[in-house]
């Protein structure tokens, strides 16, 4: 029963669909232009800047009076809000194990945004138990993070997979703690030449696919 140790956003759950409706609706309802969204985006980078500094940018551009703990919560409750667990996800990760696979959710993130997350979506319906980086005290790629997931499903780190987006935090530190990989490219071509993944699919049906097919 070997672990396949998963990432969240963009992998297990689109993040980026979400934050668009989102941003959309938040622009309109300031009086923003449309093509702003662009720049919202740009600024929010998949998520990876500080959603304090995301508040901090909204409001120093449009002179919004919202304080900015109210900006991020706003950025936590809407984005979350319009996130759906994928039925076909749903389905892989049922068809994992049912075929001996134990998914565990490894993520960086903030624990009440990510433990939220996959709760409100019914993913956790379909996983063993997940490990966000704040709770943990410590992030993707460092190799203890995947141990401890490890650890957390009793379970050792032997024949496991890692899946992800993240060519830093997913695949890097699945090269870091020796587990072979499946990227999930989005559109994009790998260019880091320090790693490479062992297998690159489109989205996380495909790579369960590979994983339980190799």
């Amino acid at each position: 029963m070997p672990l396949l140790l998963l990432d969240l956003d963009n992998t297990l759950l689109d993040r980026d669909g979400p934050f668009r409706v989102w941003g959309e609706r938040f622009l309109d309802g300031i009086g923003a232009p449309p093509a702003d969204l662009d720049w919202l985006v740009s600024v929010d980078a998949d998520g990876l800047t500080n959603r304090w500094d995301v508040a901090d940018a909204i409001r120093d551009r449009y002179a919004l009076r919202i304080p900015s703990i109210d900006l991020v919560d706003e950025l936590h409750d809407g984005v979350v809000a319009h996130m759906r667990l994928d039925p076909l996800v749903a389905c892989a990760l049922r068809i994992a194990a049912d075929a001996g696979w134990v998914p565990v959710v490894v993520t960086n993130g903030a624990s009440r945004q990510q433990d939220t997350k996959i709760r409100k979506t019914g993913l956790d319906r379909y996983v063993a138990d997940w490990v966000i980086s704040e709770e943990a005290g410590v992030s993707k790629p460092n190799p203890r993070i995947f141990a401890l997931a490890a650890q957390r499903a009793r379970m050792p780190l032997r024949g496991a997979w890692v899946v992800g987006e993240s060519p830093e935090a997913d695949i890097g530190g699945a090269t870091a703690v020796g587990l072979p990989s499946v990227w999930l490219h989005r559109g994009r071509r790998w260019s880091d030449p320090r790693f490479a993944p062992t297998r690159i699919e489109d989205g996380l049906i495909a790579a369960v696919a590979a994983v339980l097919a190799g």
